[in-house]
């Protein structure tokens, strides 16, 4: 059980990985293709899809979802999101480095904190009370997933209406596509107790392509994924992932684990480490998303609905 909760974590990482590496990889891709207009997402999409480079990094953060469906079968909420929340730190790190966006002290010191967090979450690792849930009821799922994208979508768009780019338009779109990825996050949730439950190839694709997780995660990340494009490509990544981020882990953390019914470790310093590592990611992931919010606008934004705030010098 122990070598299965390492397992896991290696696991989380490279999920983490290689869906943040392709998130940077995109947001290059996205600063030499013209600027995107989501009032003809058609146009948008086939702009997507003509892109090699975009296209590579797409592929990496599918490889990314596909490690977290699998990892999700055999370790808690707690334990995984965390690690996928570790992912922020390697941003910042690829945003100094290939996007040549400013590492300053406090985010330096929060990719330490983060690699912190994964060593107390490996140590937490137990035998008993730690056990990943496979089960949900749908009523309480619906209740929870409709009326939070609902919110992601009028959130994650009020910049388009508002047609008025400041920082503020960052944040938004973080809170926006936070919520709608971690609606999909449940849906992979949901999606990984079919792997477990289902035996047999043609059992595992039919439950698979009728269970409404796998349309749930569609939709959300579609809706996500094109919102999160616009948001790169006029935005800072450092400005809006980790607002992203900390919306959808702190979302999926609190629903997954309640809607699940998974339980903390049973031993007390077990317990004491998982909820240090659980506290270390979300301080870090929260004071990532003020630092954001704090930094300088870089300018105004080359995507057509924006117009540079009248009242900014």
């Amino acid at each position: 059980m122990i070598a299965s909760s390492y397992a896991g974590i290696a696991l989380a990482l490279l999920a983490a990985t290689s869906y943040n590496v392709g998130l940077i990889q995109e947001k290059r891709a996205l600063g030499r293709m013209p600027a995107l207009d989501l009032r003809r997402v058609l146009h948008v999409i086939a702009s997507l899809l003509a892109d090699p480079a975009w296209l590579a990094g797409f592929a990496l953060m599918l490889l990314g979802l596909a490690c977290q469906i699998v990892v999700l079968t055999f370790e808690p909420v707690s334990v995984v999101q965390p690690v996928l929340a570790s992912g922020v730190a390697l941003v910042l790190v690829l945003s100094r480095l290939v996007l040549r966006e400013r590492l300053g002290a406090v985010e330096f010191w929060c990719v330490a904190a983060m690699a912190v967090a994964v060593v107390l979450l490996a140590a937490s690792a137990g035998r008993a009370g730690g056990g990943a849930g496979h089960h949900v009821n749908p009523g309480w799922m619906a209740a929870v997933a409709i009326p939070s994208v609902v919110i992601g979508l009028l959130v994650g768009a009020s910049p388009l209406r508002r047609r008025t780019r400041t920082l503020s338009a960052g944040v938004c779109f973080g809170i926006g596509t936070g919520l709608l990825y971690g609606v999909a996050a449940l849906a992979i949730k949901g999606l990984s107790g079919i792997l477990v439950g289902h035996h047999g190839d043609v059992r595992l694709v039919t439950g698979i392509l009728s269970s409404p997780y796998l349309y749930v995660l569609g939709g959300c990340s579609a809706a996500a994924m094109l919102l999160f494009q616009v948001a790169l490509q006029s935005c800072r990544a450092s400005i809006v992932v980790p607002v992203s981020n900390v919306t959808g882990s702190v979302y999926f953390m609190i629903a997954g684990t309640w809607l699940f019914h998974e339980h903390l470790p049973a031993s007390p310093a077990k317990l004491g480490l998982r909820l240090a590592a659980i506290l270390v990611a979300g301080f870090v992931l929260v004071t990532l998303s003020r630092q954001a919010v704090e930094e300088p606008d870089p300018g105004p934004a080359a995507v057509p609905g924006f117009v540079a705030d009248p009242g900014r010098r």
